[in-house]
């Protein structure tokens, strides 16, 4: 499952309201390095037959099936790590160089059905 703060769902929405091309969905990619580290891609795409479709935040996700391993329990997130330059970020535990965020660190993450 991949999960999507309220801050990168706002941006995705906003970015997808500003494009000419209806009907894509936000594609997320992950293809491991010769070091093990995560490469991450995301772009707007169409759906294809063997793509996991997520809705999340209202926002509309397809992953390719040799993407699914390295994207499970990944957090995209939208953050300004430089000021005056936000990005969208990937928190993946799947990631050997991952290190997990501090409290504040991270955006509002939706709570998970069944969390309080």
């Amino acid at each position: 499952m991949i999960t999507v703060t309220v801050k990168a769902a706002d941006k995705i929405k906003a970015s997808a309201e500003e494009s000419t091309k209806s009907g894509l969905w936000l594609r997320l990619a992950a293809k491991k390095n010769d070091d093990g580290s995560i490469e991450y891609g995301l772009g707007m795409d169409e759906q294809r037959d063997e793509d996991v479709k997520i809705e999340t935040e209202g926002v509309q996700i397809i992953v390719a099936k040799e993407s699914q391993e390295l994207l499970s329990g990944c957090v995209l997130d939208y953050v300004e790590i430089e000021e005056g330059k936000p990005q969208f970020i990937f928190l993946n535990p799947n990631d050997p160089n991952y290190i997990p965020p501090t409290e504040g660190d991270i955006a509002q993450i939706p709570a998970k059905h069944g969390d309080n």
